[in-house]
């Protein structure tokens, strides 16, 4: 094998992901000729509606994962939080880079910070999890949706369409969009827990093509691919729907594991917040063992209900 093809999303986040693991890839394997497909998914297209209200999983990830399927590219690389748990046969996820600043960012051209924003502010996020958290802490502000790539959202809190928005951090930070905004703020992750896989990557192969796999045993960074996965069986578990609120994370400090995880209603009420931690040793199971902690505390009848009501006067236009 003398050429590996990358298959990637074209958005220019997405396209900076790919080179950052083609130039890993060409570094260690100077023998091999490393090409990018790039291919528009179904979530860069729809972008008049929430991405909660189109339907199924894998908006970022199908037409990639049927590229690979086809033929037309040896691996994947996909940001970790748009890989649904289920991975199709012929395929899988084989390394998760190490994990970089998970923190959402509070943007504004005019106000400081999110204590700063008078009552009534509108904020944009794509993110019911973002929402729910974000409606918990400040009630009195009104959530819009906002769509579109990076460069759009931050054109449209320019614009003065939104007083603030909140965006993950890395993804700014990689494109180096930070410096153009007067005022940012990092949100601690005790204060807005990220989702699973964020600011991560997630090398999908062939599995019949073992020089993909030795390319991504290079990639894999081993503590990040165990928290990363408790989040993802987390996930599976309790049966999150893209139209559920929910955030994850897992995290390893002095060889103990901690998984936290929040669910709750998009306006921010009947929240649920539950922690477990374990040795490194006995953390396997972790994700399973919380998300069946929450679902014996009513977890499946508050996410239940919060897909009926998230959007519900955007409903008809559901795809």
């Amino acid at each position: 094998m003398n050429k590996l093809v990358i298959a990637t999303r074209a958005s220019q986040l997405a396209l900076w992901q790919a080179y950052h693991i083609k130039g890993r890839v060409e570094a260690e394997f100077p023998d091999i000729k490393v090409e990018l497909n790039e291919i528009t998914s179904k979530g860069d297209k729809i972008l008049d509606k929430p991405l909660a209200l189109v339907g199924g999983k894998g908006h970022f990830t199908k037409e990639l994962e049927d590229a690979m399927l086809a033929g037309e590219a040896d691996i994947a690389v996909h940001s970790l939080k748009d890989v649904p748990t289920y991975i199709p046969a012929g395929l899988s996820l084989a390394a998760i880079t190490q994990r970089q600043d998970q923190s959402d960012v509070f943007l504004s051209h005019h106000f400081a910070s999110l204590e700063e924003l008078p009552e009534g502010s509108v904020v944009g996020t794509t993110s019911l999890r973002r929402r729910m958290q974000l409606l918990k802490i400040r009630p009195d502000l009104k959530v819009k949706d906002l769509r579109g790539n990076v460069n759009t959202r931050l054109r449209k809190l320019a614009e003065g369409q939104y007083d603030a928005i909140i965006l993950a951090y890395i993804g700014l930070h990689r494109l180096d969009l930070l410096k153009d905004i007067p005022y940012t703020q990092k949100l601690p992750l005790d204060r807005m827990i990220p989702p699973m896989g964020q600011a991560a990557l997630g090398i999908e192969i062939v599995n019949s093509n073992q020089k993909a796999k030795e390319i991504a045993d290079f990639l894999n960074d081993e503590e990040t691919f165990l928290v990363t996965q408790l989040e993802r069986d987390f996930i599976a578990k309790i049966g999150a729907g893209c139209s559920a609120p929910v955030a994850v994370n897992a995290t390893v400090k002095d060889q103990e594991v901690k998984i936290e995880s929040m669910i709750g209603y998009p306006d921010g009420t009947h929240i649920m917040h539950e922690s477990l931690t374990a040795s490194l040793s006995d953390a396997l199971s972790l994700g399973y063992q919380l998300a069946e902690l929450m679902i014996a505390k009513g977890a499946k009848d508050i996410l239940a209900n919060a897909e009926k009501i998230t959007f519900k006067e955007e409903m008809p236009q559901r795809l």
